[in-house]
């Protein structure tokens, strides 16, 4: 048996069918007498159990797809940020940014990570899984390449590459990953699933990068081939130039036609010029002969008296339209005199508005002390309802009684 705190930390975990070598503490259970061990450590037996294992594992990884050459991704021409997962006191990560300076100096993002022990697998899987999620902080940038690298060891050091859940990792990159572990000869399961396999981390760093002077020197190359090769077009299409202008006529030749034509024209022209004129000559003669001051006088005197009558005629015709519209106007203002309440005050009537000029219609919304106006039909007075003193209008006013204006509501009224 084994407890469950000491199975999580097992290198191995227990399949069927797999010999193993366990090791703990040999007890008793007494309820039933029988012997049991509780394991604290578990190991293959043996080079032989790892490899059964290995195989097992791979058949079962290749079989979900995780190896499939069509989820491999290319390499980036030129990297900007390489993340490299490894022990950062090793020689391995040396060696790395070493080749890497020497070749085409880019930035180098390291993970540090166990790569070997117990809890190995997982510090790996955990920085694939990082370098993944970074985003565009430029402090952290995201790696352009994953570098998983380990330097040479037996099976059993080595296989913390072969843990599922490392091989997992590397098979869900978004982000190209080259796996450098161990030496040429050394294979793990991250090799499958990675998009390249490098021979050793130095090969790694240099598939991840271009050599410098390398690509200088290609650049040096292609410029001087542009270079060659415009030059020779340059002069290619100078002597196809050369060529074409020879077979093309001089500019004198290619006006003379035109010149020729121009000039048989002008000629044509005086000619035409003159014709034209003495033909026009002879019509004006012919029309000329035709004329006489009698054929003119007569047209002249039928005019004249054409407008006289015209002018008789609209004559009439405004006497007759004036004095339709001044009868129509005479009617209107009589209708207008009839409709005014003018008319009403000279018959005897009076018009009574309060303080604001509105009319009053009725006694009793007047008010004691009230000023009112008061207009007939030959002027206006102003008084107080009530009684009071009263002013007189500017254009006339009733007849005093006692040197007092009559009170036209109290009992004097």
């Amino acid at each position: 048996m084994v407890w469950r705190g000491t199975y999580g930390r097992l290198r191995f975990k227990p399949e069927e069918g797999l010999e193993v070598i366990a090791t703990g503490k040999v007890t008793t259970y007494p309820r039933s007498s029988k012997y049991q061990i509780v394991i604290e450590a578990l190991e293959p037996a043996g080079e032989g159990a790892l490899m059964a294992l290995l195989e097992a594992r791979r058949r079962q990884l290749q079989a979900e797809g995780l190896f499939d050459p069509a989820r491999k991704q290319p390499l980036p021409r030129l990297p900007a940020v390489i993340g490299v997962i490894t022990s950062p006191t090793g020689s391995v990560i040396r060696d790395i940014l070493h080749r890497i300076a020497d070749r085409f100096p880019v930035r180098v993002l390291v993970w540090p990570a166990r790569v070997q022990g117990e809890g190995s697998a997982e510090e790996v899987a955990r920085g694939i899984e990082g370098f993944n999620r970074f985003g565009d902080d430029p402090a952290l940038p995201r790696p352009d390449i994953i570098i998983v690298a380990r330097g040479g060891g037996s099976l059993e050091d080595l296989w913390a590459f072969n843990e599922e859940v490392v091989v997992r990792a590397a098979a869900a990159s978004h982000i190209p990953l080259i796996s450098a572990v161990g030496h040429e000869t050394d294979t793990t399961l991250i090799d499958h699933a990675a998009d390249m396999r490098a021979p050793t981390p130095t090969a790694a760093a240099e598939m991840a990068v271009p050599v410098r002077s390398e690509l200088l020197a290609g650049v040096a190359d292609l410029k001087s081939r542009l270079l060659s090769s415009l030059s020779r077009h340059i002069k290619e299409s100078r002597a196809l130039l050369q060529a074409a202008v020879r077979g093309l006529p001089r500019p004198a030749e290619i006006i003379a036609l035109a010149r020729q034509r121009h000039d048989h024209a002008g000629a044509r022209l005086s000619r035409a010029l003159g014709a034209n004129v003495a033909a026009h000559r002879a019509l004006l003669d012919k029309v000329a002969a035709r004329l006489s001051p009698g054929l003119l006088r007569h047209p002249l005197t039928n005019g004249a008296e054409r407008l006289a009558g015209l002018w008789h005629q609209a004559g009439r015709a405004v006497r007759i339209e004036l004095d339709r519209r001044s009868e129509s106007l005479a009617q209107k203002h009589k209708l207008l005199r009839a409709l005014s309440y003018v008319e009403t005050l000279a018959r005897g009537f009076a018009l009574v508005r309060d303080a604001d000029d509105a009319p009053v219609t009725s006694a009793a919304g007047i008010a004691g002390g009230a000023a009112l106006t008061i207009q007939f039909a030959d002027g206006e007075v102003r008084a107080v309802a009530g009684g009071g003193p009263a002013s007189r209008s500017v254009r006339g006013s009733p007849k005093k009684q006692g040197g007092q204006t009559p009170d036209l509501f109290g009992d004097d009224a």
